[in-house]
């Protein structure tokens, strides 16, 4: 994944909605018997092109899932989203996990899966098509959709980028 593309925000300035994505309960058998914890993936946004993902980890479920949303605070990244979609085709992979996303017209919904879907709508995108192509692990899956839209680049990006004019992006 190239840095350069990945724009961080600072949370304190947005309103965040949290989702919670999966919840995993975790068993440690001892001598004294089993000892219970949990296990939380959170996903954070503020349905305006700005998304982040965390976990928490704790004895109680509650605790988890609060922990996993100041995790979640911490990895935000911004998202090009133009007219309710994203830019352009992207493939996102992490670990065992891969997802492809397309941009859909005006009216289509959120077409996604799972953890992608709690990604793709906390990030404020309406429009989408989208398919998880490898392990469906939530952890992967919820990564590799991070991935996928923190490459991708809107045209007036490329443009700054390349130090032309916005015309010349499109019309070569």
């Amino acid at each position: 994944m190239a840095l350069s593309n990945i724009k961080r925000v600072k949370s304190s300035e947005i309103e965040l909605k949290d989702r919670l994505v999966s919840i995993q309960r975790v068993a440690k058998v001892t001598k004294g018997g089993r000892t219970f914890s949990f296990s939380a993936i959170v996903v954070v946004g503020d349905e305006n092109g700005i998304v982040g993902y965390g976990l928490g980890k704790a004895k109680e479920v509650t605790e988890a899932i609060t922990k996993g949303i100041d995790d979640a605070k911490k990895n935000l990244v911004k998202v090009p989203i133009i007219n309710g979609t994203v830019p352009h085709e992207q493939y996102g992979k992490y670990s065992g996990g891969s997802v492809l996303i397309k941009p859909a017209v005006g009216g289509t919904g959120v077409l996604a899966g799972g953890a992608m879907r709690a990604v793709l709508e906390s990030a404020g995108i309406k429009d989408v098509l989208a398919k998880s192509l490898g392990s469906s692990n939530p952890h992967n899956v919820v990564k590799a959709t991070i991935t996928a839209l923190a490459e991708m680049r809107d045209a007036y990006t490329v443009a700054q980028h390349r130090g032309v004019d916005l015309n010349k992006v499109f019309n070569g």
